[in-house]
């Protein structure tokens, strides 16, 4: 079955659509705070689909997603009784109370790690707001880790360039079936 392979097509053909980058800057926002799906998964394919803006995605993505992490780390501030219900909702209970505790040993590297690795961003932004982590470790470790995450990324699709997008194109099939096959896999383990 050839499903994801049409699914690919599509997004590098809105990867290159002339509204993109306006798109890009509204995910890297939200996720920051509230939306559940990384900015990656719209930088990847963008700069893949133009590697010459590597750069400026990479910095748009960076800026943006900071800018959404000052939302989040209002949100924690003023508002963490409002935001509390659906934390709990979507079973990130657990890892606030974690973020909480990692404020309070490591400040600004819990931020840092946080923004550069797949752990999810805006847990971290509320819980440093709730915290009332000081602002100015919260913003650089902010812009150092999503910066070094979000050129990482861009650096390595434009060294792929061309050649990575057709060879992704060749194998996606097979890397998205047994993506599938993971996670199912996993999911009935840990289950």
């Amino acid at each position: 079955m050839r499903l994801f392979s049409g699914l690919y097509v599509q997004t590098m053909h809105w990867a290159r659509h002339r509204y993109a980058s306006y798109w890009l800057a509204l995910v890297s926002f939200t996720e920051s705070s509230c939306f559940l799906i990384p900015p990656d998964v719209m930088l990847a394919p963008m700069t893949l689909a133009k590697p010459e803006r590597a750069w400026f995605y990479a910095s748009l993505t960076t800026i943006t997603s900071v800018l959404g992490g000052l939302l989040g780390y209002a949100i924690g501030l003023f508002a963490f009784h409002m935001a509390q219900p659906w934390l709990m909702s979507l079973g990130y209970m657990p890892a606030y109370e974690q973020a909480a505790m990692w404020f309070e040993q490591w400040g600004f590297w819990a931020v840092f790690i946080a923004g550069f690795t797949p752990i999810p961003y805006k847990i971290f932004t509320i819980a440093a707001g709730a915290a009332n982590m000081l602002l100015l470790p919260f913003v650089v470790g902010s812009l150092i880790g999503r910066g070094m995450r979000f050129f990482l990324v861009a650096g390595l699709m434009r060294l792929g360039g061309p050649r990575l997008e057709a060879s992704l194109h060749q194998w996606i099939d097979r890397i998205g079936w047994l993506t599938v096959l993971i996670l199912v896999t996993g999911y009935l383990i840990f289950k």
